[in-house]
């Protein structure tokens, strides 16, 4: 959870580094099947970079401080378990990014959402031009980063940017409830459909294909499957191999 409620869950350094530890440590966890993101607060889910600690930094520390945002991103992105965002408040800037880089978007009516970067000088740089444009379309994403524009959640669910729109106050609880729905199921098997669904996008056809043929093969081959297919012809709950012994253990 995103916990810096007094300053609208902007992301400063420190806040950054916890994110990459919390998302690598969730990544060696086989007993983590999925994970949601939140936040703490009433006002923002995240409004994105520290702007004010930003202030007092040079050139060259803006630069030394880039890596530190690419690898809590990219912990973000190279999850296994399917990551949903529970979107309440303003998501702006790396916010949004934040919510772009998990796989389900989930957002109440008070949801905000924008790449404002250009407004200050900047380029969306942590997922957001490419990830805006795989959601909504390039032209789509083009009009939202070039003019910064914020999207309230409305058009946001209408156009695709939000997947799930839900009641006020209610995005966390949808997005537990969607992460309890993925638990029931094979995690290997949501595992693989994950990455077949993101390293599929943008190839051609024939070789999307490949990928998800892959992704097929791993989970006909566990011992999941096998199990997957004995509970449904017993008419029982399946009890997964891949995380027997973990029982205790949420999504």
């Amino acid at each position: 959870m995103l916990n810096r409620p007094e300053a609208m869950n902007a992301l400063d350094t420190a806040t950054l580094q916890v994110l990459a530890l919390t998302f690598a440590t969730l990544r060696a966890d086989s007993g983590v099947v999925a994970v949601v993101l939140s936040s703490a607060g009433e006002r923002a889910f995240c409004v994105g970079a520290d702007l004010k600690e930003r202030a007092g930094m040079s050139d060259a520390q803006i630069m030394e401080q880039r890596p530190v945002f690419r690898a809590a991103f990219g912990a973000l992105l190279a999850l296994p378990q399917p990551a949903i965002a529970a979107v309440h408040g303003f998501a702006l800037g790396g916010g949004c990014e934040l919510a772009l880089s998990c796989d389900v978007i989930v957002a109440d009516g008070t949801a905000v959402l924008g790449l404002p970067e250009a407004s200050v000088g900047l380029v969306p740089g942590c997922g957001g031009t490419q990830l805006m444009a795989r959601r909504v379309g390039p032209g789509r994403a083009a009009e939202l980063i070039f003019t910064g524009r914020r999207v309230q959640a409305g058009e946001a669910a209408s156009i695709g940017l939000v997947d799930v729109l839900v009641p006020e106050e209610s995005a966390r609880e949808r997005a537990l409830e969607l992460a309890g729905q993925i638990a029931a199921n094979s995690p290997i098997a949501v595992r693989a459909a994950k990455q077949a669904l993101r390293n599929g996008s943008g190839l051609g056809l024939v070789a999307a294909l490949d990928v998800e043929d892959a992704a097929w093969r791993t989970a006909a081959a566990s011992v999941d499957r096998r199990e997957g297919i004995a509970a449904f012809t017993q008419k029982r709950a399946p009890v997964w191999p891949s995380v027997a012994g973990l029982a205790g253990s949420g999504p």
